[in-house]
């Protein structure tokens, strides 16, 4: 979004460059990539990363109040009252559109926000690997906060891991080697020296949990936990059970907790009020069907990944809709097609990383996601036919 150095970078851009960052990738994760890279990094100003800040900031405040719990109390589903919970998000992640405001002038939109972990191991290879094949400008970094590639890491096992030993911390999902984010995983796993767990691999045992690696049974202290427990209500009945094990272990220390990822998520935005935060209502609290149905996008409160998401709305959408208590009525935002490429310009998406360190009073910017589109949806899936789309990179003006 710099136009100089979008310039430079596309005059010089060569496939032989992009090739081997791809290779570079496969050669250390072997068949572990399954989303599509993007040719190209996104480089953003400093006025444009304070306007992103300044709304973290402010969603932040309002997490911080001392009605937010109970406000988003029943975003949690009675089936998943976990143990544990303690009142703080360990991350938070909010997305951003890149769009442009009735001057004309590019701003940031709020589209989703979770409190949930990102790709937090494989974004931080992903710059190293930018850096290494392309020429990036040295006073551009994909850090926030005044952070580098070692105090990042740094954090990010001091939040994770905090005073335990590696092997009783476990990075725990559903299949994780067949999940679209594997790569992460490995990398998280790999730097962290965590072991990777299957929901189906744990035991239980007077209110302990255990897994095993080579015939040796370990006891789990502390759970980073990368589960969607709404994927895990779609799965067999076998697996679905396995999760009533984490419902029997009160002493377990979760990184985060499952109730963030409810609380903090599209259950929120309702309550927010910002300019650059969409004008967002419940529907069941929706008394007269807005007269722009078109100028909305109707989305279940707990999907992921964009499933469900209705972009072409109806009257009879919203008729259909059986539980609207469980979705929200979002204004549409214009995503500006920003990023020029050798055919047409991309639409970009702005992920930004908040980590909260145990002694800290409010969660702190680390790092940071980006997504480039030419489809009505952002998104790796929704690109697989185009060019100078997919998963990317912000580098920060410093």
């Amino acid at each position: 979004m710099i136009s100089h150095i979008r310039q430079s970078f596309n005059r010089a851009f060569e496939s032989a460059a992009y090739k081997g960052l791809l290779q570079a990738i496969e050669k250390n994760y072997p068949g572990a990539l399954d989303f599509r890279v993007a040719e190209t990094p996104v480089w953003v100003d400093r006025p444009f990363t304070q306007q992103l800040l300044d709304t973290c900031e402010h969603i932040i405040d309002r997490i911080l109040e001392p009605g937010f719990m109970a406000a988003t109390e029943r975003s949690i589903p009675r089936d998943w009252k976990i143990p544990g919970a303690i009142g703080r998000p360990d991350f938070l992640a909010f997305d951003f559109g890149v769009c442009t405001d009735e001057a004309g002038q590019l701003s940031p939109q709020l589209i989703e926000l979770q409190g949930f972990p990102s790709l937090f191991g494989y974004q931080a290879r992903l710059a190293g690997w930018y850096q290494q094949f392309f020429s990036i400008d040295p006073s551009y970094t994909p850090f926030l906060s005044g952070l580098d590639p070692d105090t990042y890491h740094q954090l990010l096992r001091r939040i994770i891991v905090g005073e335990h030993d590696p092997p009783e911390v476990v990075l725990l999902e559903i299949l994780p080697h067949q999940q679209k984010t594997r790569i992460d995983f490995l990398i998280t796993a790999e730097s962290l020296s965590l072991p990777i767990v299957c929901l189906t691999e744990l035991r239980e045992k007077n209110g302990e949990l255990f897994y095993e690696r080579a015939g040796t049974w370990h006891p789990i202290k502390r759970i980073y936990n990368r589960i969607i427990f709404d994927e895990l209500e779609q799965q067999p009945d076998p697996i679905r059970k396995q999760g009533d094990l984490l419902l029997r272990c009160p002493s377990l220390e979760w990184c985060p907790h499952p109730d963030w990822f409810y609380r903090v998520s599209k259950f929120l935005l309702p309550f927010l009020h910002h300019p650059n935060i969409p004008k967002t209502y419940f529907l069941h609290e929706i008394t007269q069907v807005p007269t722009d149905l078109e100028s909305y996008v109707l989305k279940p409160l707990f999907s992921f990944a964009g499933q469900g998401v209705i972009i072409d709305l109806r009257p009879e959408h919203l008729a259909a809709i059986p539980d609207p208590e469980n979705w929200i009525l979002q204004r549409k935002v214009n995503y500006a097609p920003v990023i020029p490429t050798p055919d047409d310009p991309a639409k970009v998406e702005i992920r930004i990383f908040y980590f909260w360190p145990p002694e800290a009073s409010r969660p702190m910017p680390t790092l940071n996601l980006a997504r480039l589109s030419k489809g009505k949806m952002i998104g790796t899936r929704y690109n697989k036919d185009r060019t100078w789309v997919g998963g990317s990179l912000c580098f920060f003006e410093s």
